[in-house]
């Protein structure tokens, strides 16, 4: 994206700010900071906008008032998926987002969020945090001049809504899916026809017919979005996003910028973030699921031939990532060599646990 247009699409206000930015400047320890944060979502969206808020609260709790945060939805001075451009270009200084959103900067931004089959929402933040991750990340980012931090996650996701039930890779064909990152372009490669919709723009393409199907989030969200009023099979869990991670990402220049203590303020902000997000949805998807059962929804599983044609297309399209350059490999190599050590600890301990605690629920015994 050109400078010059989007700061044009942006608007004058916009325009003044970044060029104000643009000038280096040393942040001295008494002074208040004015930082300005996009999103992708809307303000108050469930688990997401509002999520976005609660950090930059956060921060200025945190910081006694010091660093200043005005949170603007999606729309509100960027347009939705705009956020790390506007970031990069000074015209935001941060940005809640995640990172698939950018899929179309730099496709290895999937591993830092969610793949097909990969980690799940605790074993990200793990890789992240203890497994290398967090470097690797840093030096993706670099190139786009803003440093990242995990900053929630969904958990894991649903499969999406569809108004016909998908029994093979032949039911895909020509399909019109509101799908997100890898997940969507391995619809892309089994026939399917993705696109990256906006939150505000996922229920009136169903209505219209605009799309045939999407993946959103979960119970909570979806709900909340009105897609159980307007698709009938509900597919879970997602093949794509076992557990998305949500980012806060700030411009590299701001954030060098900040006193020390300001710096450690927004990471324990972000971290704690992390874990109230991750809370968010496995309380608030618990919770909605049985409003969506009370639609009438009639919950599918993709059989076992969907999974496996699922896993061939997104292991083709990883590696062609992992094939880019020296970075993107290194980053392949991390993410699934972590994920092929958690596959079978999660079936023995995890997968196990679940499976014995639905039993004894279901046949009374507990």
């Amino acid at each position: 994206m050109k400078r010059r247009a989007f700061l044009g699409g942006a608007g004058v206000a916009a325009g003044a700010f970044a060029a104000t930015a643009a000038a280096p400047s040393i942040v001295k320890a008494n002074e208040t900071i004015n930082w300005r944060m996009v999103m992708p979502w809307p303000k108050g969206t469930p688990g997401l906008g509002a999520n976005g808020e609660l950090f930059a609260e956060r921060v200025n709790k945190m910081s006694g008032g010091r660093l200043k945060i005005t949170v603007y939805g999606a729309g509100e001075l960027v347009p939705a998926l705009e956020c790390m451009d506007a970031v990069e270009q000074g015209v935001a200084d941060l940005a809640h987002s995640t990172p698939y959103y950018w899929f179309g900067k730099d496709p290895a931004v999937s591993f830092f969020t969610t793949i097909p089959f990969g980690l799940m929402g605790w074993e990200l933040s793990g890789w992240l945090r203890f497994g290398g991750g967090q470097a690797l990340w840093d030096e993706l980012y670099a190139q786009f001049n803003v440093k990242p931090f995990l900053a929630g996650n969904t958990g894991l996701q649903a499969g999406g809504w569809f108004n016909k039930e998908i029994n093979s890779v032949d039911d895909l064909k020509g399909l019109k899916v509101r799908y997100a990152g890898i997940g969507g372009e391995a619809m892309r490669r089994l026939g399917a026809t993705p696109s990256l919709l906006p939150a505000a723009d996922i229920l009136p393409s169903l209505q219209s017919g605009a799309i045939d199907a999407a993946e959103w989030v979960g119970p909570w969200n979806d709900y909340a979005f009105g897609l159980a009023s307007v698709a009938k099979y509900y597919y879970t869990p997602a093949f794509a996003e076992p557990g998305s991670g949500i980012e806060v990402f700030i411009n590299k220049d701001k954030f060098a910028e900040l006193p020390e203590d300001l710096q450690e303020i927004v990471a324990v902000a972000a971290q704690a973030n992390a874990e109230q997000t991750l809370s968010d949805f496995a309380f608030n998807n618990i919770q909605s699921y049985q409003a969506v059962l009370e639609k009438g929804t009639e919950i599918r599983h993709f059989n076992d031939d969907l999974i496996n044609a699922f896993a061939k297309a997104s292991k083709e399209a990883l590696e062609e990532i992992a094939a880019k350059n020296e970075l993107t490999g290194r980053i392949y190599a991390s993410v699934m060599d972590f994920a092929k050590k958690a596959a079978p600890y999660g079936k023995e301990f995890e997968a196990t646990a679940l499976n014995q605690r639905a039993n004894v629920f279901a046949n009374g015994t507990y």
